[in-house]
């Protein structure tokens, strides 16, 4: 059900990323990949889909993408600080023109008062210099409605970097 459920928006990212020869990265957290799931299930999606990093432990985002254990331990894994380090990381290792990070609360347990359950935060690195960060609180809607909520919005902010870029302005997608 739900990959019927992003099946538009994805397609809308692989045919935004496809005519402007993009090629992206995820790195999920809460999601546990929903989102690289949500585009491959798009048949022709390896046109632009480069790989997705599932960094759901604290020792996955260091080892994986090469987060600093200081930027987690300051901030903590579920922070706008780690989000934005996932993004750049992601896109810095595979190489692709952007990536989509993820990492949040998803419940039923895990949050805080000032971390609560449904809080997620979202960034987008690329392409060129485009970035994007993004807080929501989806609130404690149960554990998998926060999971499709926020694979909803980072579909939304690929979109949109995709879209930010000239239709054709970056390298031709290799062929397979």
């Amino acid at each position: 059900m739900s990959a019927h459920r992003h099946e538009p928006l994805a397609r809308a990212v692989i045919l935004a990323c496809r005519q402007r020869h993009l090629m992206i990265a995820t790195a999920e957290s809460c999601t546990g990949g929903k989102v690289a799931v949500a585009l491959t299930d798009i048949a022709g999606s390896s046109d632009v889909v480069e790989r997705g990093y599932v960094t759901y432990s604290n020792r996955a985002k260091s080892e994986a993408l090469g987060i600093p254990e200081g930027i987690i331990e300051r901030h903590g894994a579920v922070s706008v600080e780690t989000a934005c380090a996932m993004a750049e990381a992601a896109r810095d290792r595979s190489g692709a023109d952007m990536a989509v990070s993820i990492t949040g609360i998803a419940g039923p347990g895990g949050g805080t008062a000032t971390k609560p359950i449904g809080l997620v935060h979202f960034a987008c690195s690329g392409p060129g210099d485009h970035f994007a960060e993004r807080t929501r609180e989806f609130g404690d809607v149960g554990r998998s409605e926060v999971r499709e909520l926020a694979t909803e919005q980072a579909l939304k902010m690929l979109l949109q970097a995709a879209k930010s870029a000239p239709a054709g302005s970056q390298a031709a997608v290799p062929t397979k």
